[in-house]
């Protein structure tokens, strides 16, 4: 595998751990935002990039995959921020303004795709914002 393909796929990843704090942070993770952040995935951030893993698949299925392993092991949605956060004040040059742009959409609709966003999600993305506004 590349050095291309390796930074690619930890990019993904860490993609699927914000995602899921944002998704956990109220503790329960619906369906209808494992749903919105498939649709997503599929509709946008395959579209970023050609980059793929070792089994010829596309590296930004690593984002819904590593968010399913999170729900699955019931993680907490802190740790995964706060890896995330660690991640982007390591590789702040992968974060153009249009990727920062497409994370705060897909981030704001996991948010507001359960009866819209509750205290604990609004406080997640106001992190998400003063992370990207270098304030974090």
């Amino acid at each position: 595998m590349t050095t291309a393909q390796n930074i690619g796929i930890t990019f993904y990843q860490n993609l699927g751990k914000l995602f899921y704090a944002v998704a956990a942070s109220d503790k329960v993770v619906r369906k209808s935002e494992y749903d919105t952040l498939r649709k997503i995935a599929k509709s946008e951030w395959l579209k970023i990039d050609d980059i793929e893993d070792e089994f010829g698949v596309d590296a930004s299925f690593q984002i819904e995959i590593v968010f399913d392993w999170l729900d699955n092991e019931e993680l907490n949605a802190e740790e995964s921020f706060k890896q995330f956060e660690a991640y982007y004040h390591e590789n702040k040059s992968h974060f153009k303004d249009a990727i920062k742009q497409l994370i705060w959409t897909t981030a704001n609709a996991i948010a507001g795709a359960f009866s819209g966003k509750n205290k604990s999600e609004l406080m997640m993305l106001g992190r998400l914002k003063l992370l990207f506004e270098d304030k974090i």
